[in-house]
């Protein structure tokens, strides 16, 4: 494609700054949308360090990892996974550990060269799978902040059928940097809007416990652990996929050592998230969008947005004001994130022909029934498994790559 400005090219400083404020637009909704994890009393502190964490990844990453313009935000999987390990009673300090763990995987994967030949395990219906199981998965935790709040559960049905609709209808109709932003101006007219029926808020939100930087007393639970190396398994191919994406797009020089360097940084940022108790970071896949709709690829233009992050992360009370905006508007607008990842994951069914045939479609579509009912499954029969099983079976996101992996080379594999 005809680029402004290749990726190694530094426009003005006006240019570059205009440019950052449109990346800092896109990232600001993708932290806020990870804080539903925040452990009761922390959520300041916690957004803070989200804020910090993905700010300095994207200026590593931009300046000495894949050097590629991507938006870098805590891993969906991993949110799954806290979301899934907290619901069996897993303490932060047994959770946050398996993300070290699995993030010094992913860094020796990259270091010793073994990445290249576990790639070919995840065939493009194994990749269609894990794209969508994720969004099903994350249908449970979105259901309760939409309905979070009581009293006004209808009001937050009916807004997050209307918000969904019009942010489908803007997403169609705008161009340029307009369509890059519909998720912030939905988050900012949305709160807005509901608190128009709702009422405003009187005060900001506030840490009732005392601020940590470092999570204490850690331990490793062997079941949490061995769930969270299958979560890291739909990171790497998030990871993978998203560097490859841009640098095929922006035609980017030398992608094996792109893809060596990013998955190294990827995995010790993970290392050091789950050191401070928050997900790990990947590169989001929505960077591409973004490049094609300014024809602007230069790695330099994101570097304001990661530096006004961190800058944001240093202001307890702009997080604060930040925080303010309705649980029910940030599950609506995490609704539609979903809804647009099922969509690239049917894309890519389409484009790969991974549905080509009837059985073919079956080895997708069992895993993701499975995940459905794994999610909604009641806590007392997840309690009568046994406790080094628990945190896999209990984890639907993890059950369903199981499967799907036991389904496509297994079970029901094609003679080659």
């Amino acid at each position: 494609m005809k680029l402004r400005y290749g990726v190694d090219e530094r426009p003005g400083l006006g240019a570059t700054l205009l440019y950052g404020l449109q990346w800092l637009m896109i990232c600001i909704p993708v932290v806020l949308t990870s804080t539903f994890i925040a452990p009761a009393g922390e959520v300041v502190c916690f957004t803070q360090k989200l804020f910090a964490a993905m700010g300095v990844t994207m200026i590593v990453q931009a300046l000495w990892g894949h050097r590629l313009p991507l938006v870098a935000g805590p891993a969906a999987v991993l949110l799954m996974g806290v979301v899934a390990s907290a619901s069996q009673g897993h303490a932060p300090q047994s959770i946050y550990p398996a993300m070290i763990v699995g993030g010094a995987i992913i860094t020796l994967l990259a270091l010793s060269g073994l990445l290249r030949h576990l790639l070919p395990i995840f065939t493009p219906r194994i990749v269609v799978a894990i794209v969508v199981l994720i969004s099903f998965t994350m249908s449970k935790p979105i259901v309760g902040m939409i309905f979070s709040d009581t009293a006004h559960q209808g009001t937050a049905l009916l807004f997050a059928l209307l918000c969904v609709g019009a942010m489908a209808v803007a997403n169609n109709l705008l161009r340029g940097i307009w369509k890059s932003m519909v998720v912030i101006v939905a988050m900012i007219l949305g709160a807005l809007i509901y608190y128009c029926f709702t009422g405003f808020p009187t005060q900001l939100a506030t840490d009732t416990a005392t601020p940590t930087l470092l999570l204490k007393d850690m331990s490793l639970d062997a079941g949490v652990v061995l769930a969270f190396c299958f979560c890291y398994i739909a990171l790497l191919i998030n990871e993978v996929g998203s560097v490859q994406a841009l640098g095929d797009m922006v035609e980017a020089p030398d992608m094996a050592g792109r893809q060596k360097r990013g998955m190294v940084i990827t995995g010790i940022v993970n290392m050091l998230c789950g050191a401070t108790g928050i997900p790990g970071a990947v590169d989001y896949s929505l960077s591409p969008g973004v490049v094609a709709s300014t024809s602007c690829a230069s790695r330099y233009t994101i570097i304001p947005a990661a530096v006004a992050m961190i800058i944001l992360s240093l202001c307890p009370p702009a997080v604060a004001f930040l925080l303010t905006i309705p649980t029910p508007v940030m599950g609506t607008v995490l609704l539609y994130l979903m809804a647009t990842q099922v969509a690239a994951g049917l894309h890519m069914m389409q484009e790969s022909k991974a549905s080509a045939t009837f059985m073919d479609a079956l080895i997708l579509a069992i895993p993701i029934m499975f995940t459905v009912i794994m999610s909604f499954a009641p806590q007392s029969a997840i309690a009568a498994i046994p406790s080094l099983l628990r945190p896999i079976v209990g984890n639907s996101f993890v059950m369903g790559i199981i499967i799907i992996l036991l389904l496509e080379h297994v079970l029901l594999r094609k003679k080659r």
